[in-house]
């Protein structure tokens, strides 16, 4: 008997279709793709304490009030070191980051090492300008060894409410 074997003919392989898929599937996923920065702020909830801690902590806080035409800011609580007139409309963040370092430093001839700080903003305030607020109490560009550095001011950052700046003046004046 005869037996008749056949040849098997390797096949070709054809990937034009996927080859097909993957040019539109490729340029497809990556303009859908989002490039973006994230950026974390941490921010500190103020504690449950007893009265008394809460009071004697309240003189001891350095503020950041954040107004419609300027910037105060006070130390101990209520009490103005400096207040920043907006320029063209906008808040002078420079000068600030100025004040702030010149706080920083009396506070570190009396030997006290302040990190914590609370900015107080207005309602209405813009979101950019409380980011930029937050970016400027925390730190500052410094030329240490010839290179820029930045430099730590107030890392611990709260976030509250601003009062009324009428209530402000009424108590100041008594």
């Amino acid at each position: 008997m005869n037996i008749r074997r056949r040849r098997h003919q390797e096949g070709e392989l054809d990937i034009t279709s996927f080859m097909s898929l993957m040019t539109i599937l490729v340029p497809v996923l990556l303009l859908n793709m989002v490039f973006s920065h994230i950026s974390v702020l941490k921010l500190n909830l103020p504690g449950l304490s007893d009265a008394s801690a809460a009071s004697q902590e309240e003189n001891r806080q350095l503020e950041l009030v954040l107004r419609e035409t300027h910037i105060d800011i006070n130390y101990p609580a209520g009490m103005r070191v400096k207040r920043i007139p907006h320029v063209e409309g906008e808040a002078d963040f420079a000068t600030v980051s100025t004040v702030l370092q010149e706080v920083k430093r009396q506070l570190g001839e009396k030997s006290i090492d302040k990190k914590d700080l609370v900015i107080l903003s207005e309602t209405g305030t813009p979101y950019k300008t409380l980011v930029t607020a937050m970016d400027t109490a925390r730190s500052y560009r410094a030329v240490v060894a010839a290179s820029v550095v930045d430099a730590e001011l107030f890392p611990q950052i709260s976030l509250g409410d601003a009062p009324r700046e009428q209530l402000l003046q009424t108590a100041a004046g008594q």
